[in-house]
């Protein structure tokens, strides 16, 4: 991934940030204030900023209700080997009796 695709990402994180911000009616001084940080920092969020401090962002996600959607961040994949490995269910299905 270059410069450009991950400055897109952020961008993309503030315009949704903004937009979450916006539908709860809060000014950025009134949210900001919410997530402990400046002004400024929020702008920067919302413009997709990449030196803002991932704290920021965690507070951010936590105001929104959004903090379980970190759950899946650098969460462990299963190899194909160990899909392969694991054992499989499978549930019998049989044709309902006529009456």
């Amino acid at each position: 991934m270059n410069f450009k695709e991950q400055q897109q990402y952020l961008s993309e994180l503030g315009i949704r940030l903004k937009t979450l911000r916006l539908a709860r009616n809060d000014t950025m001084a009134v949210f900001a204030q919410r997530l402990g940080v400046s002004a400024g920092t929020l702008r920067a969020m919302e413009h997709g900023v990449g030196t803002v401090q991932i704290g920021a962002w965690v507070k951010a996600l936590w105001v929104l209700d959004h903090l379980d959607d970190l759950n899946g961040l650098l969460a462990q994949k299963a190899s194909l080997l160990d899909q392969a490995r694991a054992p499989r269910t499978r549930v019998k299905q049989r044709a309902s009796r006529r009456a």
